[in-house]
């Protein structure tokens, strides 16, 4: 449990690890959310030398305000200091060792598939930036070559470089169990399941989980212009690097980093138990209106105008003359997410092109040209 002490009012237990059901009562109950409060950074956790499991540990939050868009303090500070980003310090022959902090799931009882949030303490000894990536090794053999170590997977990080816990020594993953089920029979074929999320979803805190990295550049949050324009257009748990962008922007306090632009994200899953972060997503609609756009796309519980499943691309078109003059004036657009998203989007942006006179391979060469389109898809 965690004791906070709330802002000149009550001093209340919140309940940690697994049961989010219990601690989003208590906050509601309290009008309390870690998105808009501003405490020291929680006391750290000796992880090394746990006797005790994760959920039975005492944290105590210093400080904590009842003042609306206060920010978190993180620390250390010198994390935004390096001008380049950390790239493949730990590599897959010499992986790091790092430890199973807490793994929650995220989605409720209607959503097709788990996804859970896993967070990994690594000492603060594998820094990285918003929109990099980690690689997991599981545990076992590769089954097509004996005797040495399955292949690295690469899992978008889903927290700023300061880490859930503001202290710069854990990295969060955003992971949807793959599960496989026969065409024929209907039945799971646990054979075929993904061997890495279904060790990293299965894991309990504790757990020893080998890391490389971290990976990756194209998905970098631009930091030149505290102003620009970010859109962000994800589908499922392609919303992990946005989740790091958002925290950075909203939710911390780091002086050499202030946010002054908007931040727009669409979010397309299947139905609404299926969103994913959607209470932070929220708060920061509600304390910053001028500055963050939330836009889902449900494609099982909504319709297109043409009466068809509602995907990213629908609402994208429906947005389109509106997107493409932020475009125009400088705004960086992401994509993140199955691969398969991309061939209608990529349709949808064509067809608004041509419907407002413009060649959009001409458009989408200039956007690569300034550096404002990044893809990641898998």
């Amino acid at each position: 449990m965690a004791h906070i002490a709330v802002s000149n009012k009550v001093s209340v237990v919140v309940p940690v690890g697994g049961d989010s059901a219990r601690r989003k009562s208590v906050f509601k109950t309290h009008n309390i959310s870690f998105g808009d409060k501003s405490w020291a950074p929680v006391l750290a956790l000796d992880l090394k030398s746990r006797n005790t499991s994760w959920r039975n540990q005492n944290i105590v939050c210093m400080s904590v305000q009842q003042v609306g868009r206060s920010k978190a303090a993180v620390s250390p500070l010198e994390l935004d200091d390096a001008r380049d980003p950390p790239l493949n310090i730990y590599k897959p022959k010499e992986p790091y060792t790092a430890t199973i902090v807490s793994v929650e799931r995220l989605v409720g009882p209607k959503a097709p598939g788990e996804t859970c949030h896993i967070v990994i303490d690594h000492g603060g000894n594998v820094p990285y930036w918003e929109g990099q990536s980690y690689g997991v090794i599981p545990p076992g053999e590769n089954p097509k070559k004996p005797g040495t170590p399955h292949n690295v997977r690469l899992y978008s990080i889903a927290s700023t470089r300061y880490g859930d816990s503001f202290d710069g020594k854990t990295a969060s993953l955003c992971v949807r169990r793959a599960v496989y089920y026969d065409p024929e029979t209907g039945r799971e074929d646990s054979s075929k399941n993904g061997i890495c999320s279904n060790f990293l979803c299965n894991s309990k805190p504790g757990d020893k989980v080998k890391i490389t990295g971290p990976a990756g550049k194209t998905m970098l949050l631009p930091e030149d212009d505290p102003n620009v324009t970010h859109i962000m257009i994800a589908t499922g748990t392609g919303v992990a690097p946005y989740r790091g962008y958002l925290r950075r922007m909203f939710m911390e306090s780091v002086p050499k980093f202030k946010f002054g632009g908007l931040a727009w994200l669409f979010l397309g899953v299947a139905n609404t138990d299926s969103l994913l972060y959607d209470d932070e997503f929220s708060k920061y609609l509600h304390d910053y209106p001028d500055q963050f756009r939330y836009d889902k796309v449900l494609s099982r519980e909504e319709k297109n105008k043409s009466g068809g499943k509602m995907y990213v691309q629908d609402k994208i078109e429906e947005y389109s003359d509106e997107i493409f003059k932020l475009l125009d004036s400088g705004a960086h657009i992401y994509f993140c997410g199955l691969k398969g998203m991309m061939p209608g989007i990529q349709e949808t942006l064509k067809r608004v092109a041509e419907r407002r006179g413009e060649s959009w391979t001409e458009k989408l060469s200039k956007l690569k040209k300034n550096k404002q389109w990044h893809v990641e898809v898998y």
